[in-house]
């Protein structure tokens, strides 16, 4: 490959935003736009490598355990099933490297406009960057930018953590022996979902937070049912303590924490840190582009441009509430078409759904109750527990809830948040609501089809008219 020096289109990451900017990008100029990528590491960022899909690997495979475990139906004896966690840890990496191949390595064989660096970009001036690799160093123009370098997991400042060691959703997938004792600090969404799978395969695991809810942006009575039924699979939740440091004993991680009732000590074999994720802006320099930043991102307007009209960003690196893939990627592309198809397209966060892939899911898009009655409007709500929608019943799966949000004057929906078996897989029937601006009424004129769990839905909205007890199957 020839690789240039001065590019249409300077992209700093190789992740999920990256690719779809790139893409969007050669797809938008017939692949005539000369784009370079800057990034280290395996190709496609966290997503496929240490996020999405590895966690979701280890989930499905954890699933199957705990039902083999416990059965849910009379007459189908529970059986112990032998646990290989080298074998389930290895395979879980050759997914990963296969989904890497397949989704990024190959794909770039389609676009010979795109030339990757291998390297730490920083910015020399509002239009060139340096690729710094191993002490060698490359200067690269653009005409255009697109930052899309992601984040990194937050590492709390906790006295002795450093020297005692820990893990992160970055570095877990390395084991292969899983640990008999896992303390998981801050209990994050990433957190929860490695932690029950872990639970399910064997681990005990204790979560430590400060706060008393199970995780951030989560509505209450949600937040309370998934912690109870954690709790019940054996995870156990210590809230209200503060980890004053960490140090070894006897080969034991000890960690002591401090909360109103004194200092205590809890000895395990491996500690987890999710305590949250920060974007990866340090060592870009950004203040020579002209783009300006916080400890919490880089600032942009809705169209994803920064604050240097030739800069945009994209993904993990900018100051927004989420950090998805999905959200990255379309960001990737919306900066793309923007900068290559003259558009205004704009990211509207109240039409992102994200999932937490627990068992059960928890799935939401859209404002929470509280979060809406903030902007001085008001809401009404409703909330069905899972034990009211029959599919629901018949999976022997009834620990769960359905709330629904709704503008209290026009009756549109303005938010739906779901704990319940398959939720990630159709909280898009809630994307569709709130952007074509439905009301709960629309919902309860359009059929579901029997039985779902997805029914719930419609059902949440029609609790906003009757009794639910009162109605048989299908009623409209």
């Amino acid at each position: 490959m020839i690789l240039k020096s001065e590019y249409d289109l300077v992209i700093l990451g190789r992740g999920a935003a990256a690719f779809s900017a790139a893409i969007k990008a050669s797809e938008i100029t017939a692949g005539q736009a000369s784009i370079a990528m800057i990034g280290f590491g395996p190709l496609g960022g966290t997503c496929v490598n240490v996020g999405c899909v590895p966690s979701k690997y280890l989930i499905e495979a954890a699933k199957v355990v705990h039902n083999q475990s416990h059965p849910r139906y009379p007459g189908i004896d529970s059986i112990k099933p032998a646990i290989n966690s080298g074998k389930i840890m290895g395979s879980l990496r050759d997914a990963v490297k296969e989904e890497r191949v397949n989704k990024y390595e190959n794909v770039l064989k389609s676009y010979g406009n795109i030339d990757i660096y291998e390297g730490r970009a920083r910015f020399l001036d509002k239009s060139t960057v340096i690729v710094d690799n191993n002490g060698d160093s490359e200067k690269l123009n653009g005409y255009n930018f697109i930052i899309a370098t992601g984040s990194s997991t937050k590492i709390p400042h906790i006295e002795g953590l450093e020297d005692t060691g820990y893990l992160t959703s970055n570095t877990v997938w390395d084991l292969n022996n899983l640990p008999g004792k896992l303390a998981i600090l801050g209990g994050g969404f990433i957190g929860l979902e490695i932690g029950q799978s872990l639970e399910r395969l064997g681990t005990e695991v204790t979560v430590i937070k400060e706060h008393d809810t199970v995780a951030p942006g989560i509505e209450e009575e949600i937040g309370a049912k998934l912690m109870e039924i954690l709790k019940s699979e054996g995870m156990e939740f210590r809230t209200g303590k503060k980890v004053m440091r960490v140090f070894s004993r006897n080969g034991k991680k000890i960690i002591e924490t401090q909360s109103r009732r004194g200092k205590e000590e809890m000895e395990v074999d491996e500690i987890l840190v999710s305590s949250g994720r920060i974007p990866n802006v340090a060592g870009l320099d950004l203040e020579k582009a002209g783009v300006e930043y916080s400890s919490k991102g880089i600032f942009t307007d809705e169209t994803m441009k920064t604050t240097n009209p030739l800069i945009y960003a994209a993904g993990d690196v900018v100051d927004q509430r989420y950090k998805l893939e999905t959200l990255a990627a379309g960001e990737g592309s919306i900066a793309a078409s923007n900068i290559y198809a003259g558009t205004e397209k704009k990211v509207n966060l109240q039409l992102v759904p994200w999932a937490v892939f627990t068992e059960p899911q928890f799935a939401s898009v859209g404002y929470t109750e509280s979060g809406y009655n903030q902007t001085g409007r008001k809401s009404i709500t409703r909330t069905v527990p899972l034990d009211l929608v029959p599919k629901a019943r018949i999976l022997r799966e009834e620990h769960g809830i359905f709330k629904m949000v709704v503008d209290s004057e026009t009756e549109k929906i303005v938010g739906i948040h779901v704990l319940s078996p398959n939720a990630a897989e159709f909280i898009i029937e809630g994307v569709y609501a709130i952007r074509y601006g439905l009301t709960f009424r629309d919902l309860i004129e359009n059929s579901h089809i029997f039985p779902t769990v997805a029914e719930g839905i419609k059902l949440t909205a029609q609790s906003f008219t009757r009794d639910l007890s009162r109605m048989s199957c299908c009623m409209e």
